[in-house]
């Protein structure tokens, strides 16, 4: 057996040790990639200034650069481990962070499947039926009340034509009272004044009265005109 392998059965035996909460898993795992991420950082620094000493040296010291590149061989091999090695922690603590998801949610949808069936113990099945008809049918009821509440009440069969009948009479009524309140002329009851002698000689005066009695029956006939066709108007 290997080093490595006697190494976790040795832990895996211990009883010393409690097992770590995913909480504490996943702290420890991120203080590893913080301290991985350093060590990048500087051995990134380090293989620059070995290049860069390589290239001073370069044709004068030929044994002082080719040490500088030896150096920086080695801290690239280190980079590349140390790349693998963060690339894994990373992944493991993804896998973590996912595995403490999942527990938390099927913890959750455990608690949630406790609090519906304790909420369920109360229900039967046959009374949520039984209750269910019941609404049905008190909704039933309510839809006869409410049509029976919205039928018209007929207080008897009314026949149009004799109400047809009674509202022209009424507007014949209305009719006459207008025609009746509406004053025409009178007629006058005297006879026409006989027409003056046309003879020559006589006065202008006798002439000029003549006339004026002449022209009061006509506009009194025009007056009548007026009245008849303000009747016909209004009646048609």
């Amino acid at each position: 057996m290997s080093k490595l392998g006697k190494f976790f059965k040795a832990r895996g035996s211990s009883k010393s040790r409690a097992t770590p909460s995913p909480q504490e898993a996943l702290a420890r795992l991120r203080e590893t990639e913080e301290m991985l991420s350093k060590k990048q950082e500087y051995l990134e620094n380090r293989i620059q200034r070995e290049l860069a000493l390589a290239r001073k040296h370069g044709t004068q010291n030929k044994r002082a650069a080719l040490q500088a590149l030896k150096r920086k061989k080695r801290l690239e091999k280190q980079l590349t481990q140390i790349d693998g090695t963060l690339s894994t922690v990373e992944f493991q603590r993804e896998a973590l962070e996912n595995s403490h998801t999942n527990t938390e949610v099927l913890r959750n949808m455990g608690f949630a499947a406790q609090a519906m069936r304790a909420a369920h113990e109360n229900m039967d099945l046959n009374k949520i039926d039984d209750l269910m008809q019941e609404i049905t049918e008190q909704q039933d009821v309510a839809q006869e009340i409410s049509e029976a509440f919205s039928q018209r009440v007929g207080f008897g069969d009314v026949d149009e034509d004799e109400l047809m009948a009674e509202l022209e009479e009424l507007e014949q009524e209305e009719l006459n009272k207008k025609m009746t309140s509406i004053g025409l002329p009178n007629v006058p009851s005297s006879s026409l004044p006989a027409q003056p002698d046309r003879t020559p000689g006589r006065m202008a005066g006798p002439s000029s009265a003549a006339q004026c009695s002449r022209t009061a029956p006509s506009r009194r006939a025009e007056e009548e005109d007026d009245a008849m066709k303000h009747l016909a108007a209004w009646a048609t």
